[in-house]
């Protein structure tokens, strides 16, 4: 992996040819495309089905209003690439962002524009323990925060591959570990059964998004921890 520093003003991230364009930490980075394999699981599946799906129901079964008001969220609402460049998204790139997760878990679809003009609030008192005894997770969270009383409000905590305790940065995987609707009593402290085996003493990344009941849905909150007995 080699390190580069570009001419100022000048980014980039992403494929070219044999070549892949990243950053992290420590500054842009160049390595050498490598092809992963693919294992095409259930959970990949589901996913690639719903946005597939969603894609089709925008085009066939969306009125022209409702993608109207998509299109005009799309273009008030700003989002941050892997650059971390304020860019604005497409209404059809929102209405599938905030329905993908809503399709797999068969919660329903939100075919309507959300009216606030924003993508919400991550969650700001995220905090989690792991034990190694039970193989679960217990997470804590903001017991006032706004989509705890919404029909429609959604929490999501996905679980990454657990590493070594000195390992400080991590991207990828994330899975699934719970999901806590709305409208009811705070859902915490909320217990997770871990969809990746781990040890004592291991890190821990966790991740949550909070899905509005009007679809609006947030970028990620994430911490890490060690796992504990």
């Amino acid at each position: 992996m080699a390190l580069v520093t570009l001419p100022e003003g000048q980014q980039r991230s992403g494929k070219q040819g044999g070549i892949v364009f990243s950053h992290n930490r420590g500054g842009p980075y160049v390595r050498n495309r490598s092809i992963p394999t693919n294992p095409n699981t259930d959970r990949q599946s589901a996913v690639r089905n719903a946005v597939r799906n969603l894609a089709i129901f925008w085009e066939t079964q969306l009125t022209q209003l409702q993608r109207d008001g998509w299109d005009a969220y799309g273009a008030n609402v700003s989002w941050l690439n892997r650059l971390g460049q304020s860019i604005k998204l497409t209404g059809m790139n929102h209405f599938i962002r905030c329905n993908t997760q809503n399709i797999v878990l068969a919660i329903p679809r939100i075919d309507d524009a959300p009216a606030i003009q924003d993508i919400g609030d991550s969650e700001d008192q995220l905090a989690a323990t792991a034990s190694e005894a039970t193989q679960q997770i217990t997470i804590d969270g903001n017991p006032t925060a706004p989509w705890i009383l919404e029909a429609l409000g959604w929490q999501h905590w996905y679980m990454g591959l657990p590493q070594n305790a000195s390992r400080k940065y991590f991207s990828s995987p994330f899975r699934l570990c719970h999901s806590a609707p709305g409208a009811g009593p705070p859902p915490y402290p909320a217990v997770a059964n871990a969809p990746f085996p781990f040890q004592e003493g291991q890190r821990i990344w966790l991740r949550s998004r909070i899905q509005r009941g009007d679809g609006r849905l947030s970028e990620f909150a994430q911490i890490n921890f060690l796992g504990g007995p």
